[in-house]
Formats: C-alpha cells, sequence, structure tokens
C-alpha cells in the first residue's frame, strides 16, 4: 500500500520542482496578436465565466455527496473536490499542450486534421501569457483561455466518480483522473475545439461547451466503471442529505452560465443567447421529469426536481449558443423523459451505476448531441433545414466518441487495476469508505454526535 502513495507523492513533488527548472521559450510572434487586440469586457466575462465553472466542481461535491450514504459522504465528496487539485497540476504540466497544442494526426486532402496536440509545445504553460492566441480567443489573453479550459477539464472526472461512489479505494481513483484527462479528456477536446480538430473541423461537429467532450466522454466511462467494479454489496441506500443535493444543484445551475455562456469567449450576444437557452431548458427539464415521475405514480422529491434541472443543463450544452429560445424548451422536455426512461430502466439498475451518471450525463449527453444535429446551425446546416449529410456526421462521430469512451474507460480500469486494486475491501465497504479510506465520519466530531 505504502509504495503506491509514494509514487503519488513523487509523481506530485515531481511536477513543481521540474517546472521551477523549466526554461521557458519566448511566444512564437506569428501564432499571437498584440495587446492592442485584448478586449476588456471580454476578459472581464471571461474571468467571471472561469470563477462560475470552478464552483461547478464544489457544486458537483454537494450534489453526489447528499444522495449517497451517510458512512459515504466525505469520501464521494472529496473525490469531487481533489479532482481541483490533480487536474489543476496535469493540465498546467501538459494536458493543455494536449488538447489545444499543434495537431498531431491524419493529413486529408492535404489538411492535417489533428487527433491530439503537441504534448511539448505549452508543457508547463510554456508560450501561455498575456497575449491573445490569434485562433484560440482572440480578444483575451491566452493564459485566461487556457485557465477557463482547465475548469472543464477539472469537472469531468468528478463527474464520473458518481457510478462507482461508495466502493472505490481512493488511491485508485487519484490515479484513475489523471490518466483519463491525459488519454481521454484531452485528446476529446483537441479533436472537437482545435480549429485543426477531426471530430470539429473534418467532421462538422457542432459543441458548443462540452456535451461531446465532457458529458459523453464522462457517461460512457461511468458505465465502464460500473461494470468493472461490479455491483455494491448493499446496493439500495438512503441519501445522506437532500438539502446538500438541492444546495450543490443550485451551485452547479449558477456555475452552468460561466460553463456554457463563457463558452461565446466574449462578452458578446452569443453569450446571452445560450445564458438564456441553458437556464430556460433546465427549468423545462425539471418541471417534466417531476411531472413525468407523477404520471408514473411516484412521489414528486426534492431530490427528483434536481436531478431533473441538471438533466436539463447536460442536454442544452452541446447547442446553447446555437438554437433559439423555443427550441430550448423541447431540449428540456425531450432530455428529460428520455433520461427519466433510462434511470429507472432495469438493465441500467442491475448494473448499479449508483447516482445513475450514465443515464444522466450520458443519455443526456447523446440526446443533447442529436438534437444539436437536428436543429442547430446555420440555415441548411441542421437536419431541419435539410442538413442530412451534418446529421449524418453527428451521427457517426457519437457513434465513435461513445467506443472511445467506453473503451478507453474500460481499458484504464482494467490496466490500472493490475498496478493497484481499485475495490476496496469487503469489510471496508461495510464500514463505509469515509472511515476506511479517511478516518473521517460526519457521525461524531471529537466523539460528540452532530
Amino acid at each position: 500500500m505504502k509504495f503506491k502513495w509514494k509514487v503519488a507523492f513523487l509523481i506530485t513533488i515531481a511536477a513543481p520542482v521540474i517546472g521551477l527548472f523549466w526554461k521557458h521559450s519566448p511566444p512564437i510572434l506569428e501564432n499571437f496578436g498584440t495587446e492592442d487586440q485584448l478586449n476588456y469586457a471580454d476578459i472581464a466575462w471571461l474571468l467571471t465565466a472561469s470563477c462560475l465553472v470552478l464552483l461547478m466542481t464544489p457544486g458537483l461535491s454537494l450534489f453526489y455527496g447528499g444522495m449517497v450514504g451517510k458512512k459515504n459522504l466525505i469520501s464521494t465528496m472529496l473525490q469531487s473536490f481533489i479532482s481541483l487539485g490533480v487536474v489543476t497540476m496535469l493540465w498546467v504540466v501538459v494536458g493543455f499542450s494536449i488538447a489545444f497544442g499543434d495537431p498531431i494526426g491524419v493529413t486529408i486532402d492535404g489538411v492535417k486534421y489533428g487527433i491530439f496536440g503537441n504534448p511539448f509545445q505549452y508543457l508547463f504553460f510554456d508560450q501561455v501569457g498575456e497575449l491573445p492566441h490569434k485562433e484560440l480567443g482572440a480578444s483575451i489573453p491566452f493564459i485566461l483561455f487556457a485557465l477557463f479550459q482547465m475548469k472543464f477539464a477539472v469537472i469531468t472526472p468528478a463527474i464520473i466518480t458518481g457510478s462507482f461512489a461508495e466502493r472505490v479505494r481512493f488511491i485508485g481513483y487519484l490515479f484513475f483522473i489523471g490518466i483519463f484527462c491525459v488519454f481521454v479528456y484531452a485528446p476529446l477536446a483537441h479533436m472537437v475545439w482545435h480549429p485543426n480538430g477531426l471530430i470539429g473541423s473534418y467532421f462538422g461537429v457542432l459543441d458548443f461547451a462540452g456535451g461531446t467532450v465532457v458529458h459523453i466522454s464522462a457517461g460512457l466511462a461511468s458505465l465502464a466503471g460500473a461494470l468493472f467494479l461490479g455491483k455494491r454489496k448493499k446496493p439500495h441506500h438512503e441519501p445522506s442529505n437532500i438539502t446538500y443535493v438541492l444546495l450543490g444543484t443550485g451551485m452547479l445551475w449558477f456555475g452552468w452560465f460561466g460553463f456554457n455562456a463563457g463558452s461565446s469567449l466574449g462578452a458578446n450576444g452569443t453569450a446571452a443567447l445560450a445564458f438564456a437557452t441553458t437556464t430556460i431548458c433546465s427549468a423545462t427539464a425539471m418541471m417534466t421529469w417531476v411531472l413525468f415521475d407523477r404520471i408514473q405514480g411516484r412521489k414528486i422529491s426534492a431530490l427528483q426536481a434536481c436531478i431533473g434541472a441538471v438533466v436539463g443543463l447536460v442536454v442544452i450544452t452541446p447547442a446553447a449558443g446555437y438554437i433559439t429560445v423555443p427550441q430550448s424548451f423541447f431540449f428540456g422536455a425531450a432530455g428529460a423523459i428520455v433520461s427519466n426512461l433510462a434511470a429507472h430502466a432495469r438493465f441500467l439498475k442491475k448494473m448499479d451505476d449508483t447516482l445513475d451518471v450514465f443515464a444522466c450525463h450520458g443519455i443526456g449527453g447523446i440526446m443533447g448531441m442529436i438534437l444539436t444535429a437536428i436543429f442547430a446551425g446555420k440555415e441548411g446546416s441542421s437536419l431541419m433545414n435539410g442538413g442530412w449529410s451534418v446529421f449524418g456526421s453527428h451521427m457517426v462521430v457519437l457513434v465513435g466518441v461513445c467506443l472511445f469512451s467506453f473503451g478507453m474507460g474500460y481499458l484504464i480500469f482494467f490496466l490500472l487495476n493490475k498496478f493497484v486494486t481499485l475495490r476496496v475491501r469487503e469489510e471496508y465497504e461495510e464500514i463505509g469508505l469515509d472511515i476506511s479510506q479517511h478516518g473521517e465520519s460526519i457521525e461524531s466530531v471529537s466523539g460528540v454526535k452532530v
């Protein structure tokens, strides 16, 4: 056991030591603009949006923590929160470079389309400074663009934790999120969002704020995690604190405005549109979810209202800046019904996806991508406007991303388990991860009941 923790410690210490002596090269001027091209309104909005997106990860920790049993509340919250540390360091060292470095991939008709970026180009944020990049946020400092994108990278592996909550060893989880960020998230971000990325540029797939990059990747990897780790010994539990879920949902909804509206990369009309479609879709999904529950014979609950609202936020993410306000109503209603059906499907329940991450984020992200291909885009590019080729491209990429995310997720779990056992022992699961993994409990503080 101690050996694995020593490895984790040495990796953590190595980054700042190497970074201290890393020789930064001056920015390649042909790639960057000048200070005169900076737009201070855009800078102010992206600084704000970055803070909002960062807030989503603590919000997610409350959202998940309130849904698990009392003996696993702290461990579940920490699994989300610790991503702020692990992924932030990795993003600076190599993650950003893989996601947004010069493309390394395939050449088609004389044009190079990237599968991942040059991992050495922006190593330790080399060349990532105050000047704007001509292709990546032309009106804001490049370092602000990198930090904004970092918040997306932070929350993605944290989303996955809900699928294997209450049964994973913390050391194994730490290694998992680091490997996932480098080998799954960063390449997907490059393929979708880099100007020469294979998915975004060659296939023409639209993903405004991360339906594909964040939610489908996390949703399918969560399914792989639930399958690999197996069922809990006691899969049924009472939520520890519904008020935490309500508070977490509010923080997620609030932060999602930075997530979606911030993806306009400017203080402009697109940001305002994304702000509107985001909140309207979420509101519609919440109401659709609870009323659909009621006509199915289930009571309207605070927990289910929160889940419905988050599903709406997931569904609108890939299309937030591309569709109209009336269309966002439909996104919310359609996404809520399909995800609700998935969350209560017997075959998914048998897999013991603890907090229904696949049903909410995976299915929600898939619905968002399909609906984006139907409604989004300029005249002639969406299915509603006769854009059959664009719809076809989206469906091909959807299948490919699902297979990639699930396959890579399962492979990471499988290989990592050879190095460090991922599942806790049965007696530790019975005790709960709060005590067995962290020596903490919400039941008492210094022996006093709370």
